[in-house]
């Protein structure tokens, strides 16, 4: 996840990181990372290099130098600005941002784009589920455009996000799984994956304890054999994108060589 290579950015724990966003290929590379997924938030909007056409080419360019690939990214942006709960202005402003961002992403080559509903932007209501689900469909006509899926990040219970998913069959809509979020919710792997694992079509790693934030990998509650097993029976064959928690700062480098250890014996060995 973009801006784990270096140190937090006013003290966030995830944010596009303004002043370094660049350094980081370089460092994915030390790592022995293969891609970033890419940050789009408010707090970064004005400085994303996704903005411009000459901050486009410079990210082809570092991506091809270091051979370090932007394959997703992270839409952050719809936490402050949230797809629920908007005036119709607001809706049609934030819309017209995740069009625009489809197209940008289009020019790097990337194959998705995560959006959050979770936290300040999670569905409460029915009325906020059915009006979630005629906005996917309206999103995912533009997606079809250039063909980068829509994956979702829930806070829905099983049931409930299998239900959604039920009422948009279209195949450019797939689920990003979060192993924090999901044991912070207190949420199981296999009853997960019975419901829509079909659907899963990213994984984002991090642990979390149950009802409270982000620990180490290996510390908090996430059922990490479970999810391993899980993911095998679909057959998954995407990445796995470190969203873990933050170490030292300025050994981020170190930190990200061992949670890719951490990652490789847990879902990558035979």
């Amino acid at each position: 996840m973009q801006g784990r290579l270096v140190p937090p950015t006013d003290n966030r724990i995830q944010c596009f990181p303004r002043e370094r966003w660049a350094d980081e290929f370089a460092l994915a590379r030390q790592a022995g990372l293969d891609c970033i997924e890419w940050i789009y938030d408010l707090y970064g909007a004005n400085v994303n290099p996704l903005a411009t056409d000459a901050g486009v080419e410079n990210l082809k360019s570092l991506s091809q130098q270091y051979r370090v690939k932007i394959l997703s990214i992270c839409a952050d942006y719809f936490m402050d600005k949230p797809l629920v709960r908007a005036t119709q202005a607001e809706l049609d402003d934030r819309l017209n941002t995740l069009f625009w961002l489809l197209e940008r992403g289009h020019l790097i080559g990337i194959n998705r784009v995560v959006i959050p509903f979770v936290d300040s932007s999670r569905i409460d209501t029915q009325a906020e589920f059915d009006e979630v689900v005629k906005l996917l469909n309206l999103i995912l006509q533009e997606a079809g455009k250039t063909g980068i899926e829509i994956h979702l990040e829930t806070s829905l219970n099983p049931g409930r996000f299998a239900d959604l998913l039920a009422q948009i069959p279209n195949p450019l809509l797939k689920v990003n799984y979060d192993s924090g979020n999901s044991s912070s919710l207190g949420y199981a792997p296999r009853e997960e994956f019975a419901a829509y694992g079909e659907r899963v079509g990213s994984v984002h790693i991090k642990d979390r304890l149950l009802g409270a934030s982000t620990v180490p990998l290996g510390m908090g509650d996430a059922d990490f054999q479970a999810l391993a097993e899980s993911l095998k029976k679909v057959a998954y064959q995407g990445d796995f994108i470190l969203q873990v928690a933050r170490g030292v700062s300025g050994d981020e480098v170190a930190w990200a060589r061992q949670n890719r250890e951490f990652v490789l014996k847990q879902f990558c060995s035979a």
